[in-house]
């Protein structure tokens, strides 16, 4: 039998990973990958060379995907354990996907990561799942404890710690530990059963009552710190991994703001060796969740759901590991935290396709309600992907805003992304414009260059006519600041200008 009631009414699986870049996955291009799972997902749907995350920060790009918004609209802008002064949870009376979801007779589950707000949980929103609360595996959570007695397993226990120092001569965070954990013991082995559990649960009631189901599995990792066992801590030897070409950054003509980070992240304390060191084993903790995603692909097999269950592979943001000479994310608009991977494979469509449209995390908000056969429209900044998916035609933007308002201090950017070009707008400092073609590490600022003249125009004006379009009040700093065009509008807000009021006020 069918495993959703009605053809537009699909199982939804919803892989999630915290702070994962695209390059770690065979699929986009990595030979030492070792990640066959999420390679086959690509081989088998539909893999986005252009996936973006509406803001390189956990809490803010996960309310987008809840909500459907972008974050100036949802103003649930920044972490909670390093909030600088924004809201901390979302408002009682927000449009979510899961609450629109069981309204529409759906099971609807979380596994993993939540981090969306302080006080309202999952189960807030309308999600089944234990309370995983935390930034990074809870290894101290009743469940997990639990899980490892049942099983006779040895407690969390770490050694070999590779962090640097300080610019005030303290410890460094930690960016990497050893764990003295058999595979079965970690927390990824943990949140895959689990997830699997909740599987056969919504199995028996998609098969039995034709009840549908949305089941969000949410890993912690591979954000660092990368704590992983032998198997894989020593997966990927570094003598093979090849540095990212940004390492050669020398921040001259960026924002300053870079290089703090980089002391903050203590990157030129430690030496080439520890970075190398640190990329194979964030790589090796991306091989340890593939092979948990694929515990959970094989219940779903064993449980007849393949056939009916579209699934998706994402994350929230993307990670530095040494590239630029920081870790982490942050106040820099790189691709490599805003690009990241994008996998969606939906019953009945095409394997093996390649799309390069930019899309969004935002955009899984639409797509998750039209596959349930529920009005997308609420989610406002989103847009289905299944025109995409299915190879039709489709009129698509041909760029991309992302934005970001800060982490540990408040610090707000916006970013325009084209095929060739890369604007970014940096209110307390020097804007960016790198050229994507030429120089896609990002190690060249072009934007005072004379010759770019053109280009910073026209996509200044873009961006700014974006922001005003969408509502963000960021374009009012651009307005008197930069060349955006003949403006239509009383920029003062004060509506008391006779001669702009005469032109079209």
């Amino acid at each position: 039998m069918s495993g959703a009631s009605g053809a537009s009414r699909k199982n939804i699986l919803f892989l999630m990973t915290d702070q994962h870049r695209a390059d770690t996955l065979g699929a986009y291009g990595n030979p030492l990958a070792h990640t066959p799972v999420l390679d086959e997902l690509a081989a088998t749907g539909t893999r986005f060379d252009r996936w973006y995350t509406p803001t390189a920060i956990c809490t803010p790009a996960r309310a987008s995907l809840l909500t459907g918004q972008a974050p100036f609209r949802h103003k649930l802008l920044a972490n909670h354990e390093r909030n600088v002064g924004y809201l901390e949870d979302l408002p009682e009376d927000q449009f979510t996907f899961s609450q629109a979801l069981r309204k529409s007779g759906y099971n609807c589950g979380l596994i993993g990561k939540w981090h969306v707000g302080t006080r309202r949980t999952a189960a807030d929103y309308g999600f089944d799942g234990p309370e995983l609360p935390g930034w990074h595996n809870p290894v101290d959570h009743p469940d997990y404890l639990a899980h490892l007695a049942e099983h006779g397993l040895p407690p969390y226990e770490i050694s070999d710690r590779i962090r640097g120092t300080l610019p005030n001569g303290g410890p460094g965070n930690l960016l990497a530990a050893r764990l003295h954990q058999p595979v079965e013991a970690t927390f990824e082995h943990y949140l895959a059963t689990r997830a699997i559990e909740k599987l056969e649960q919504y199995a028996a009631d998609a098969h039995e009552r034709d009840q549908p189901f949305f089941l969000a599995l949410h890993f912690f990792g591979p954000h660092l710190p990368y704590i992983l066992p032998d198997e894989y801590f020593d997966l990927i030897d570094p003598d093979d991994v090849e540095l990212p070409r940004s390492i050669a950054e020398t921040f001259h003509g960026k924002p300053p703001v870079q290089r703090n980070y980089s002391a903050h992240w203590t990157f030129d304390t430690m030496p080439i060796e520890t970075t190398r060191k640190l990329i194979a084993v964030y790589w090796g903790y991306v091989a340890l969740i593939d092979r948990q995603i694929g515990r959970v692909m094989e219940a779903m097999r064993r449980l007849g759901l393949a056939d009916d269950t579209a699934v998706f592979f994402t994350c929230d943001h993307g990670e530095f590991t040494g590239s630029h000479r920081l870790h982490d994310k942050g106040p820099a608009m790189y691709e490599d935290i805003y690009r990241t991977p994008g996998l969606l494979r939906v019953p009945g469509a095409p394997g093996g396709v390649v799309r390069t449209e930019f899309a969004s995390l935002l955009d899984c908000t639409a797509t998750i309600l039209e596959l349930a056969g529920i009005d997308p429209k609420p989610a406002v900044d989103s847009r289905s992907l299944l025109p995409l998916v299915h190879g039709e035609a489709a009129d698509w933007d041909e760029d991309i805003v992302c934005e970001f308002h800060g982490h540990h201090f408040p610090y707000p950017q916006r970013m325009l992304r084209e095929d060739r070009y890369k604007l970014v707008v940096n209110p307390d400092s020097v804007n960016e414009l790198y050229d994507l073609h030429n120089d896609p590490d990002e190690l060249q600022n072009v934007y005072e260059h004379p010759e770019q003249a053109e280009v910073r125009a026209r996509m200044t004006r873009r961006l700014y006519g974006l922001l005003r379009e969408r509502g963000d009040n960021f374009y009012h700093w651009m307005t008197s600041m930069y060349d955006v065009g003949e403006v239509a509008h009383d920029p003062t807000l004060s509506g008391l200008d006779e001669s702009t009021y005469r032109h079209g006020s």
